[in-house]
């Protein structure tokens, strides 16, 4: 007969090790997966070579004048996720979408994730392409990378698009994200475990079964790998060393501006004073939240368009 302190123990270490073992279940199905889901995935797109290492662009269409899409933070596949927008630009345009290290089919890097630092390895690879003279066309964070850029290579770029595009000192922008968490969870197999009884997050959006599960292969691989989580580290840096600045002059920007988006205060207000820091800078607002592309890629198309066109004529 068991002494009840005996009894207490057993039953502790089950409630112990019930969780422990699963996951450590978790963990290991985690990798196992991911390995056999990357291993059977097939290729899209083309490689270059930029700094030693392998960067994934895809080029569709065959138009006179070439738009460059450049990916928000923790997009884990930017030519994916950029798909229907691509679909509604390339029988105008030539589209290149860049999938910057640590994204998509690219490869990993050591390299910091400081804006300089991307800036210059996507335009080596559009080098290597031979492109030099492009539209800039970016979601999110790529809005404070294409400041950066535009400085860099100004007899390059002929506009800005920016897709809800973050601004310098927007309220927010200094505060750290919790990169050590997102660490953990993808390591002990959790971020799968949830994504797995998540709602689909691309329901009812125009993409199909087969690029759902590409981009659900590449989130397993990329968002939590250690170029995703330095970027995301280097953020309020990115944000910081981009404070007060505007575009130059002369360059020609377009900002969609999402109404849905609140999180930010005095969002639109930002990105109005960015369009009027330069000559000819126009906000549109589109109904819709961050990922227009996802939801509204038919508008803004054809208002890229219309001022494309419209810059064109003058």
């Amino acid at each position: 007969m068991r002494t009840p302190w005996k009894v207490a123990l057993t039953t502790l270490g089950v409630i112990v090790a019930v969780p422990v073992l699963a996951i450590a279940t978790t963990a290991i199905v985690n990798v196992i997966a991911t390995r056999v889901e990357t291993s059977v995935f097939t290729p899209y797109g083309e490689t270059v070579a930029v700094d030693g290492k392998n960067m994934n662009v895809v080029v569709a269409g065959e138009g006179e004048e070439t738009i460059v899409l450049l990916p928000g933070l923790g997009t884990a596949a930017p030519t994916l996720d950029f798909q229907p927008l691509i679909s509604e630009l390339q029988d105008t345009y030539r589209v290149v979408a860049v999938e910057p290290f640590g994204t998509g089919l690219s490869d990993q890097t050591d390299v910091e994730r400081t804006a300089e630092n991307i800036t210059s390895e996507v335009h080596e690879a559009l080098q290597e392409l031979g492109i030099d003279r492009y539209v800039l066309m970016g979601h999110s964070i790529s809005g404070i990378y294409a400041l950066t850029y535009t400085a860099a290579y100004p007899d390059e770029v002929t506009a800005f698009v920016g897709i809800d595009s973050s601004v310098p000192d927007q309220p927010g922008a200094d505060e750290p994200i919790p990169t050590s968490t997102i660490s953990t969870f993808s390591a002990l197999g959790l971020t799968r475990v949830l994504s797995g009884i998540a709602p689909d997050p691309y329901e009812g959006l125009p993409y199909d079964d087969a690029t759902k599960d590409r981009m659900q292969v590449l989130t397993a691989r990329n968002a939590a790998a250690p170029t995703m989580l330095d970027e995301m580290d280097h953020a309020p840096v990115n944000f910081a060393e981009v404070s007060g600045k505007t575009f130059r002059a002369d360059l020609p920007v377009l900002l969609f501006v999402a109404d849905e988006d609140a999180e930010v205060p005095g969002w639109l207000e930002l990105h109005e004073a960015q369009a009027a820091s330069v000559d000819r800078g126009e906000v549109v607002r589109i109904d819709g939240g961050h990922y227009l592309h996802h939801t509204r890629s038919p508008e803004l198309a054809a208002q890229t368009r219309t001022f494309l066109d419209s810059l064109a004529v003058r």
